[in-house]
Formats: C-alpha cells, structure tokens, sequence
C-alpha cells in the first residue's frame, strides 16, 4: 500500500494519520477537510471559545510543529464529494481526484439547521459557527436556546456565565431524553434552573419570527412565544454520507451513518470508517451503534487505521467503554457506557439534592452505564466494570450497597 486517503480532517482524521505514521507507514497520506482549518478539538467551541477564556488558537490539536512532522498531502477547504472504488481514488469538489490504495472515512456529521434564514439564528458546529455565535453574544442580553441535548445545554450555561438571560426550550419532557435515562434527565433540568435558566419543557417550536430579516422570537407549539433577538439551535446532526452514494459503500439504517464491522471495514475492500459515522457491533450492548464522542473518534480511527495496513489479517477488534463529558456551570457530567433506555437507575454515591452524585444505569440484569455528576474520581473507578459483562447484583457490591 502506497497511498491512503483520509476523508475529514477532524479528530478521527487526524489520529488516523498519526495511527498510520506510528504504525511505519511511509507512503502518501492525503488528508482532505472541508473546513479552511487544521484539525481542531470541538468541545471548548461551546465553552471556552463562547465565553472568551479561549480563542480559535487554542482549540487546534497540534501545533504546526508536530502536525507538519506527520508529512501530509494537506487538502484544506475542499470537501469529498465521490468514492471511486473502481479507480482507487476519491473526488473532490473542485473535480481533481486523489488515489488511494486505501481510504479512512472520517468525514462525520455537520449541524441541523432549522428552516428560517433569519439572521440571528445560529447553529453550533464549526470554529466558524462559534465565533459567529460569539460576536452575537456580545451584543445582545437575552438568548433562546433550541434543544436540551449537550450542545444546547452547553450553550446555555456558557450564556448564563457571561450573564445572559436565557431560555432553553426542549420538546422532550426532559433534557437529553435519547442520553440520559429521565430520572437523571430531571436533576440536570434542576442545575438549569438552579443557575437562572426559563426552561420550557415539552414543547416544540413551530417557527421563527422577526422583521427586517433578523429573529425577534420563537414561536412554540403550543401557540406561546419566546422573546429574543438571538437563537441558537441545537437540532442534532444530518451525517456527511452523501459522498458515497452509489460506490457500493453499505450505509446503515436505523443510528444512520456507515455500516462497518468491529474492524471498522466497510463493505468495500479497503475501506475503512471511524468517527460519528460509523456505524459498528458492539457485543457487550448487543446490536450497533454510533458514537459522536471525542473519545470515540480518536480511539476508533487508530483501530482502523492500524487494521487498514494489517488487511485481512487484521485482527484489532473495537469494543470501547463509551465515554462523554460536559462542563455545565462549573460541574462535570461525566457518562460511562449507555444511560438510556434503562431498567433501573440508583445513586450509589452522593445524592442528586447535592448536585453531586454517582448514579448506575441497568438493564436486563446487567450495569449498562455509570454517570456522575461532580465526582470525577468516583465515577471512572467504575470504568472496568463496563469494559467486561458486570451483573447489577456485582456492580452494587463493587460500590458498597
């Protein structure tokens, strides 16, 4: 193999080209992103970036030195927009076509806009889109926050630290209904509302009204309405998938994305997924799944980069303990495995009245999932217990109960 491309200059983009270069492979990396920037870490994009302790400088993930050591063939600001799996290359979208021997799908997902083209209506994804949402904070005192899932909590509280009023509106009856069980769901509700938060509960939006083509509400289903000159949207993600269409690439239903084995091999000799695209076996939770952590995609594009050189002898199974991390209002939620859909949930250390807790999630008899909140220690203690098949009855043991 003398050539690999590598589609997505993200995280999982990056560490696949690190995986390669630590691995002894020394032909052609090409690397091809759709954003004008070098890979960069997304999680402080709704944190540090937004509430100005950070700057766009401080989210790359290398600096020059060490990323110019890795020797890429560096595509920046131009995006995949075919697979050629006949002719071993991939099609950019400016028409110019690069070989691969081998190809790494990395191109993940990028933010659900909503259907209005008010200005003043931002979504959270880019450098780009956080710096936009930035310059727009600082001009305005009042925020409305459209989905209760990480990114929009995130933003909320980051909101609520520069002294913004806000109001997070969730159609589900809690926040992170998909995440989190809502027994959970409850107590992160509460942390908002500690901290100054209008949440609004079980309720869609219908639209977004304004004049003179910038927002000045939102209209909620249930025929109220949100006052506010400045909107963020955290609607989920729509996948970068479309590239592949027709290439003989097999994409998944169900979590979407591209269907690979534990291997991280596609249905096409040589290509390899890793990233919030992959869509994989996981035994210890039976079916498949999709990961959009930052965890996750440097762990899953190492797996994949190394057993793309392996080929078919490549034996390096990917079965993580899943693992995500938020910081709202000086607290760190911290997730191990999966939260929901759970059979039972207990609070093994601490108590949810303290907002400081260790809570486990289970089903079926089995520990599927650990959360904390403030209690860092405690919680990845419990790490091992995921990576193997652990009994509820052992799990409570392990934590005294």
């Amino acid at each position: 193999m003398d050539n690999v491309v590598i589609a997505g200059a993200g995280m999982a983009g990056l560490h696949a080209a690190e995986s390669l270069r630590e691995a002894g492979f020394e032909g052609r990396i090409t690397l091809v992103g759709a954003e004008d920037e070098r890979p960069y870490s997304r999680p402080p994009l709704s944190k540090e970036v937004l509430t100005g302790v950070g700057d766009s400088a401080g989210v790359a993930l290398r600096d020059d030195a060490a990323f110019d050591a890795l020797g890429l063939d560096l595509r920046l600001g131009r995006a995949a927009a075919r697979l050629l799996p006949g002719e071993r290359a991939v099609e950019l979208d400016d028409g110019a076509r690069v070989q691969g021997d081998g190809v790494i799908v990395a191109t993940g997902a990028r933010a659900r806009r909503p259907g209005t083209d008010l200005a003043g209506v931002h979504v959270l994804r880019t450098l780009a889109d956080a710096e936009a949402l930035r310059a727009d904070l600082g001009r305005y005192d009042r925020v409305a926050v459209v989905g209760a899932g990480f990114v929009g909590a995130e933003v909320a509280a980051s909101a609520r630290a520069l002294g913004r009023e806000v109001v997070l509106v969730e159609a589900a009856p809690t926040p992170l209904t998909r995440a989190i069980d809502p027994r959970v769901g409850r107590v992160l509700t509460d942390l908002h509302r500690d901290n100054g938060v209008d949440v609004r509960l079980g309720t869609g939006v219908s639209g977004y009204e304004g004049a003179g083509g910038r927002v000045e509400r939102v209209r909620l289903a249930d025929g109220s309405a949100v006052e506010a000159p400045l909107v963020v949207c955290g609607l989920g993600v729509d996948l970068n998938t479309e590239w592949l269409e027709g290439s003989g690439v097999a994409l998944a239903g169900g979590a979407g994305g591209v269907e690979c084995d534990a291997l991280g091999r596609t249905s096409v000799p040589n290509v390899y997924a890793a990233g919030d695209l992959a869509n994989f076996p996981h035994p210890r939770y039976g079916g498949r799944m999709r990961l959009e952590h930052w965890t996750n995609a440097g762990e899953q594009a190492g797996v994949a980069a190394r057993n793309l050189l392996a080929g078919e002898g490549a034996a390096e199974e990917y079965t993580p303990v899943p693992y995500f991390w938020s910081d709202q209002y000086k607290r760190k939620i911290q997730l191990l495995g999966q939260a929901a859909p759970a059979d039972t949930v207990e609070f093994v250390h601490g108590s949810p009245e303290d907002r400081k807790f260790v809570a486990f999630f289970g089903r079926e008899g089995l520990l599927i999932g650990v959360l904390g909140l403030k209690s860092t220690p405690k919680t990845m203690r419990y790490r091992p217990l995921l990576a193997e098949r652990t009994t509820w009855k052992d799990a409570l043991a392990a934590a005294g109960r």
